[in-house]
């Protein structure tokens, strides 16, 4: 931006290093150029200022297609000013006394080029329809664009240079752009909800995989555990067996040992009758040589032996000589 100094009768001018100052003194082009640095009087100069470096003006227009649709337009022009001398004198960059310049210049840039996109893209628009120009617009109306207004002659003279034009968008009204996404839409959410589907089918055949799997498990263990019932049950009934086995011959091995035993006491008590008799045979005939008086001593000793002790006896009269006189007479026949 230009800095302007006011002093009594005369201004001091220092330029930007983006500013292309024209001098005219009297009608004269006295300065010229970019960065200028000169003393002026302001009552006979007037300065104009031209930008020098890439300026970018947005455009947005409505067109119609051909099937009477409203398009809405939306393009940004890069350009610049080639011939600042032929610019500021056709359009206003004038600056002010305290250095600033106005805007009338700009605003004349942007009617004199939005005009011109304007013009060109409704005609090119207007033969299309609708899905075409949302389809390929953008393209078309960028070459189209970006041609019309290099070429253009008003522009040349001007000292305007177009260095390039983007189309941003092409968008046809709120309602039918809402009306054309809606297929894309419904398309969208059937492939959401394919994806969807098949990422629960996928789901459920994973769930079906995992429960045929525990179930195989499941009767693999319960095999085993059958396989391991049996192996049980053999291993206990061959236990009993062998323990049966075991307790028959316990068994038998008492019978035979009590056989044994019983044969064993049964020729004892056979020899301890035999013995017995044998002593009771050589008592006798022992006894059988005896009078009948030592035998009834020995009696009476036998007797004695297994009768309570005796600490006083008393004998009678009656029973001496009843005594004796049992005596006398089981005597008295053995003397005969």
């Amino acid at each position: 931006m230009a800095t302007i100094k006011r002093f009594p009768w005369i201004n001091h001018f220092l330029g930007s290093p983006t500013g292309y100052i024209v001098h005219l003194q009297k009608g004269k082009l006295s300065h010229e150029g970019v960065g200028q640095a000169f003393w002026f009087r302001p009552a006979s100069s007037v300065l104009s200022e031209v930008p020098v470096d890439d300026q970018e003006l947005p455009i947005m227009f409505h067109a119609i297609t051909r099937d009477h649709q409203d398009v809405s337009v939306q393009a940004n022009v890069t350009y610049r000013f080639s011939d600042p001398v032929s610019v500021a004198g056709r359009l206003d960059f004038a600056l002010q006394p305290g250095g600033a310049g106005t805007t009338a210049g700009r605003e004349q840039v942007a009617t004199i080029i939005g005009q011109l996109c304007q013009s060109h893209a409704i005609d090119q628009i207007a033969a299309t329809t609708l899905a075409q120009s949302l389809e390929r617009g953008v393209s078309e109306l960028r070459g189209l664009l970006a041609g019309a207004l290099q070429a253009d002659a008003r522009l040349q003279s001007t000292g305007i240079e177009v260095l390039g034009v983007q189309v941003l968008a092409v968008r046809p009204e709120s309602d039918v752009e809402r009306a054309l996404q809606t297929p894309v839409r419904e398309q969208l959410q059937a492939e959401a909800d394919r994806a969807t589907y098949e990422r629960r089918a996928l789901a459920v055949e994973r769930e079906r995989t995992i429960s045929e799997n525990e179930m195989a498990s499941k009767i693999e263990l319960a095999a085993r555990r059958e396989h391991l019932v049996s192996q049980e049950g053999t291993n206990a009934r061959r236990e009993a067996e062998e323990m049966a086995a075991a307790a028959l011959i316990r068994a038998q091995a008492e019978a035979e040992r009590q056989g044994i035993s019983a044969k064993a006491e049964a020729n004892q008590l056979e020899l301890v009758g035999e013995a017995t008799a044998a002593r009771e045979a050589a008592t006798m005939a022992v006894y059988k040589d005896m009078d009948q008086a030592t035998l009834l001593a020995l009696a009476f000793r036998e007797a004695a032996a297994s009768l309570p002790n005796i600490n006083n006896l008393t004998i009678t009269p009656d029973l001496l000589s009843g005594a004796l006189a049992g005596l006398f007479q089981t005597t008295t026949p053995a003397g005969k």
